[in-house]
């Protein structure tokens, strides 16, 4: 097995990097309906990437596939089209893959997949509680190809105060053994580089392979391209570190299930030490 790795960029000088050094998705973000409100205070990714976006990043990629992630389902209004509108034109600009965020019921998922209608791979983004309550049910539905569990967002819903509290204390393992009892796949969260960020990608990527997930998303942890102005310095780090996410994957992949347990409980150490240090 290896993950999937996702990259948010509507820049395709970044994307055009991100794909030459194994990066498996590129990530135009499009979704801004109600977000800023809803995220206030959380130090997450708020992009307001458009259709040309998808356009240009298209052009540049030769093997990673395109995801796009939309705005929750919604009507037009005086201010944006309709959702109907905005999958389309996703759909006709290049997007391999689209991605529905904040569902809540059946119906949300079914308006979602009638509008697709198979013309590209579906991901839903589960980010809320109700989300979680109806996964038996969207796991049934043959048309649903993966499911992302948003972490920053799922982190509000549930009243955490740091997002890998939910890895910590199971509620993650709780979400995906749902989504296990079908063949979908699914990821969660994002990882930073390998030593970095407050939980390091290192202990981040052995649950992944301890839970089953197939799929992670590089955080701005990863590479904040906003911060670095030279681009040689942003492919050799994409080079560089991409190998040793790699490398610890091959590492994970060979640990076995007592070993992963141990990671587990590490884990659960670290994200309490920094939940009481908040």
């Amino acid at each position: 097995m290896s993950l999937r790795l996702m990259y948010i960029t509507n820049r395709p000088e970044i994307a055009k990097i991100a794909d030459k050094t194994g990066v498996d998705r590129i990530f135009v973000d499009m979704e801004y309906i109600g977000k800023e409100k809803r995220q206030a205070g959380i130090d997450s990714v708020k992009s307001h990437h458009t259709i040309s976006d998808i356009v240009s990043v298209r052009k540049v990629l030769k093997n990673a596939e395109l995801l796009v992630r939309v705005n929750p389902i919604h009507k037009s209004t005086i201010k944006y089209g309709s959702s109907y509108e905005e999958i389309n034109a996703a759909i006709d600009a290049g997007a391999d893959v689209i991605m529905l965020p904040m569902y809540r019921t059946i119906d949300d998922v079914e308006n979602f997949l009638h509008i697709v209608n198979g013309r590209a791979k579906t991901q839903l983004l589960a980010e809320t509680q109700d989300a979680c309550l109806i996964m038996n049910q969207v796991v049934q539905i043959h048309e649903v190809d993966e499911i992302h569990l948003g972490l920053n967002d799922l982190q509000l819903a549930y009243h955490k105060k740091f997002m890998f509290e939910l890895l910590a204390d199971g509620t993650v393992d709780d979400i995906c053994n749902h989504i296990k009892q079908s063949s979908k796949k699914f990821g969660f969260g994002g990882i930073a580089r390998v030593g970095y960020g407050m939980l390091p990608a290192e202990y981040v990527i052995k649950e992944h392979y301890r839970i089953g997930s197939t799929c992670a998303i590089l955080s701005r942890a990863f590479c904040n391209a906003d911060k670095i102005k030279e681009l040689s310095v942003i492919n050799e780090l994409f080079e560089s570190e991409i190998v040793k996410i790699r490398e610890t994957e091959i590492f994970a992949e060979n640990m076995n299930k007592e070993a992963l347990n141990l990671n587990h409980e590490q884990v659960k150490k670290v994200v309490n030490q920094i939940i009481a240090e908040m």
